[in-house]
């Protein structure tokens, strides 16, 4: 049957969608991970210079947990008005709180030259960088989730997440570059701001393609019933943990693997491979650099497949494997062969992308319309101050206690297990009318003709 006019104009527009969301999404998480990669390779020299190699890193890596702390809070403020005025206007605020906030950082003195404000700074402009973060997520599946059909909203979904891998990418790509041409001298004292200062262009591109793309059907829909109907909504945080709560506890349970597996195969192990394995930096960045390109093509492989066989399936095959891969992993990195290096990093990846891809569409069909920018917001960033924020931390606190990484390949596979266990309890979403959902909690019966309903 050939495709309609307006078939292929859906498309077209999905398309732009899903475009914008996914730059939007690469370029917040490049400011996030350039700063997590800064924290393993630079940051404990430059602005804790007066400690020693691990206990600075330990202090940097302190730095970069703080900025988790402002993700819950601007899972609430961006939720709320991402859930009363709109997703559009609230992905644009976030994307120019978090460029301007990674520039600063490139602009910033260091500890020689100011003492102790330096970090201070650094923490001050993290915490903004946090609180953007803590509202972009959320935002950008659901515009995604909110705009594609049903029968494909785990691929489509699955497009921002790519925005994860393909920051990282580009963080560490720029910086492999960077100590590539330079000299470690000229890179700990100037080269490593270039990336930082190289946010404000981004955020200009990001910010113009961001602008062109239309609200969320959905939510206009929702937002026209609620005004037809004139009585006064409860604000979305009271009615998701009224009406969603055991939503909310699934998906922070289902994040604790993800969160805490990606930071360690890819944050963490670049302070391993540096500082205990003795690998050169660009080494490290290098392996980092293939994972995460390798990740960027399999998140809509494992997008699609959950369309398939089911958001539940994908899920738990992901987490079982990063929680046995971990016990693996550390071993190769002992290796000192890149080669090794390289497949370690890779297939923690691949595991992980089976849980990060189908999490957007899996997340969205949780809430209903009226509260899911806060539902999914809450859950998603809530769960990331007990599980990325530490993780980094954890890891090197246990590495330098026990002088092993077998402790860490036990937290990694505790938190496995809880991931297991809270997707395990969950109901399957796949294929489920976004427009349709109600409340499901015991509110639920009385609130299928009020607002929280659509």
């Amino acid at each position: 049957m050939a495709s309609s006019p307006d078939d292929a104009r859906n498309g077209s527009r999905l398309w732009k969608v899903v475009g914008a969301s996914l730059i939007g999404t690469t370029i917040e998480w490049y400011d996030y991970f350039l700063y997590g990669t800064a924290a393993a390779l630079v940051f404990g020299k430059v602005f804790f210079p007066n400690s020693d190699p691990l206990t600075g890193t330990l202090l940097s890596f302190l730095t970069y947990a703080i900025g988790f702390a402002a993700r819950p809070l601007g899972a609430l403020v961006f939720g709320h008005f991402g859930d009363r005025i709109g997703r559009k206007r609230l992905l644009v605020l976030s994307l120019l709180l978090m460029g301007g906030a990674t520039t600063l950082i490139g602009c910033l003195p260091t500890y020689r030259q100011i003492g102790v404000a330096a970090p201070l700074l650094l923490t001050a402009l993290r915490l903004v960088q946090g609180f953007a973060l803590g509202g972009e997520w959320g935002g950008a599946v659901l515009l995604v989730s909110e705009h594609g059909d049903q029968r494909r909203r785990g691929f489509w979904a699955s497009w921002p997440q790519g925005g994860a891998p393909a920051g990282n990418l580009l963080a560490a790509g720029v910086l492999s570059l960077l100590t590539t041409v330079q000299s470690d001298a000229d890179f700990l004292a100037w080269g490593w701001r270039i990336p930082f200062l190289l946010s404000a262009l981004l955020v200009m591109v990001g910010m113009w393609i961001r602008l062109s793309v239309d609200e969320s059907p959905l939510f206009k829909q929702a937002l026209a019933a609620a005004e037809a109907r004139g009585r006064e909504e409860r604000p979305p945080l009271v009615a998701v943990l009224r009406d969603h709560w055991r939503d909310v506890l699934v998906a922070m349970g289902a994040r604790m693997a993800e969160n805490i597996s990606y930071y360690v195969m890819t944050t963490f192990v670049l302070a391993y491979a540096v500082g205990h394995v003795h690998l050169p930096k660009q080494t490290a960045l290098n392996a980092v650099l293939i994972g995460s390109a390798i990740q960027f093509t399999l998140i809509p492989v494992f997008g699609a497949l959950s369309d398939r066989v089911g958001r539940k399936p994908v899920y738990l095959v992901g987490a079982v494997g990063v929680g046995v891969w971990a016990f693996v992993f550390f071993g190769l990195v002992d290796t000192k062969d890149f080669g090794s290096l390289v497949l370690a990093v890779t297939v923690g990846l691949v595991f992980h992308s089976a849980m990060y891809a189908p999490q957007a569409a899996f997340f969205s069909e949780l809430f209903a319309t009226r509260m899911r920018y806060s539902g999914a917001s809450i859950g998603a960033q809530f769960s990331s101050v007990a599980a990325g924020a530490p993780a980094p931390l954890i890891a090197t606190a246990l590495l330098k206690d026990y002088g092993s990484a077998t402790p860490i390949a036990v937290y990694v596979a505790i938190a496995a297990a809880v991931t297991f266990l809270a997707v395990l309890c969950a109901r399957e979403t796949r294929g489920r009318d976004l427009a349709a959902i109600e409340p499901s909690g015991p509110a639920g019966d009385r609130a299928a003709g009020q607002a929280v309903t659509v």
